[in-house]
């Protein structure tokens, strides 16, 4: 199968070719053709299967051919994204592939002034990239008009539920035309993500690449068992001994991103963090150092990472695994794309061993496991998962001993889930 043979107009076609493309990726294959009829979809694609070519190739078709050309555009196709870092991939991808089209195209995220991007809108835009939070600032503000949107796209739409953009989505489907194409992509197809396709698509075509344990195939994974304290250490160690030049690792947290970040530096290691309290500078500045080699180590969280489009990455690293087993998948999705080899680590200490077993059931493997002398296991480690708020540093008698511990690990933790989603919708 071609790009020509699913019907895209000719300087689409040439802007694929540019790019050096020749054919579609599965979700390409199976999402462009539905996409080109008209149909809402609802489709499921990891990271890294070529899913965004994948709703923007038949969009800008569907614009181009089914739309007159007006002095001043509006905004006739929206793409809502989690992630300041998502939005900008996007929308590079759009510029791409519009190259040849008369089509115009900008992108609006939080963390940056606003007034270049009133500027841009103003002047008149075929397709608007968003995330949630500026997006809506600048509609009650009166500075953009979603009143004429023919394609609605939402992205990585489980991230969008993972971060409590739900309530921020509903404010957007009142804000467009109730008669378009809704296009929706996701990692998963839960159970929320299904309500939430019940709720926004009209009888859609459901497609799916891959079944969610192929991404990992052609990825070398190895789990490295070892004591909660001496995870730094090790990870040093083996940065250091294989002389890795580019190495994505994942923490939970943003505190422990940023503690990991200055460890690495004091033992000689390039690094930078990028997670949401960082400044859209900062990170733009942290990923342009990773790409270009000036940054040996990028730490990261999950939500951050969303987006990242980093060509060729040898080595993830799993600081800590994610308690929920599609998270891994996601993050060592990173590694080993267009057929290029990759590895995948990760340290697991004795409180992440029923995420292990999680991980091994989805997968449908278990991960080589291996011990490296001077880091082993604590053998009196509790098995026991850190639960959500939980002070990893107390010991549970501790904390039996507080009555009023789950208050304030409750806010935090609420807190955090707030200040998380608007650092990101911002």
């Amino acid at each position: 199968m071609s790009f020509k043979s699913l019907g895209l107009s000719e300087p689409i076609l040439k802007a694929i070719q540019k790019k050096g493309y020749e054919t579609p990726s599965p979700i390409q294959a199976k999402a462009i053709p539905s996409v080109l009829e008209g149909k809402d979809v609802l489709a499921s694609a990891q990271t890294g299967t070529g899913k965004t070519a994948g709703f923007t190739l038949p969009m800008l078709h569907n614009l181009t051919t089914n739309g007159s050309e007006q002095r001043h555009r509006p905004i006739r196709a929206l793409v809502l994204t989690p992630t300041r870092e998502l939005a900008a991939q996007v929308h590079a991808n759009v510029k791409e592939y519009s190259e040849f089209l008369n089509i115009r195209s900008t992108v609006i995220f939080g963390g940056v002034n606003q007034k270049p991007q009133v500027a841009t809108i103003k002047q008149g835009v075929d397709v608007l990239v968003a995330t949630p939070g500026r997006l809506i600032d600048l509609e009650n503000q009166g500075l953009l008009s979603l009143k004429r949107v023919e394609i609605f796209v939402l992205d990585e739409a489980d991230r969008m539920l993972d971060m409590g953009f739900l309530r921020d989505i509903e404010r957007v489907m009142k804000l467009i035309p109730s008669k378009r194409q809704n296009l929706m992509f996701s990692a998963t197809f839960s159970k929320d993500i299904k309500k939430l396709a019940y709720s926004i698509l009209n009888n859609p075509v459901q497609v799916e690449a891959t079944p969610e344990n192929t991404a990992v195939e052609v990825i070398e994974q190895k789990v490295y068992r070892v004591a909660k304290g001496k995870k730094t250490g090790l990870i040093i160690k083996l940065i250091s001994d294989g002389n890795w030049k580019q190495v994505l690792v994942f923490t939970r947290t943003k505190h422990g991103a940023n503690k990991l970040c200055k460890k690495m530096i004091s033992s000689g290691i390039t690094a930078a963090a990028i997670h949401g309290n960082k400044s859209q500078g900062a990170r733009t500045k942290a990923l342009a150092g990773f790409k270009n080699g000036s940054v040996r180590v990028l730490v990261a969280t999950d939500i951050a990472a969303r987006g990242l489009d980093i060509p060729l990455l040898p080595h993830v690293i799993n600081f800590e695994l994610p308690n929920i087993s599609e998270d891994y998948v996601h993050r060592i999705g990173r590694t080993g794309r267009a057929g290029a080899e990759g590895q995948a680590i990760s340290l697991v200490s004795a409180d992440e061993t029923t995420y292990l077993k999680g991980i091994e059931k989805l997968i449908g493997e278990s991960i080589e496991v291996e011990i490296v002398e001077g880091f082993e296991p604590d053998p009196n480690a509790s098995t026991e998962p850190i639960k959500p708020g939980q002070n990893r540093n107390q010991g549970r008698r501790k904390n039996s001993n507080n009555r009023n511990s789950n208050k304030p690990k409750n806010s935090d933790r609420n807190r955090n889930k707030s200040q998380r989603r608007n650092d990101n919708r911002r």
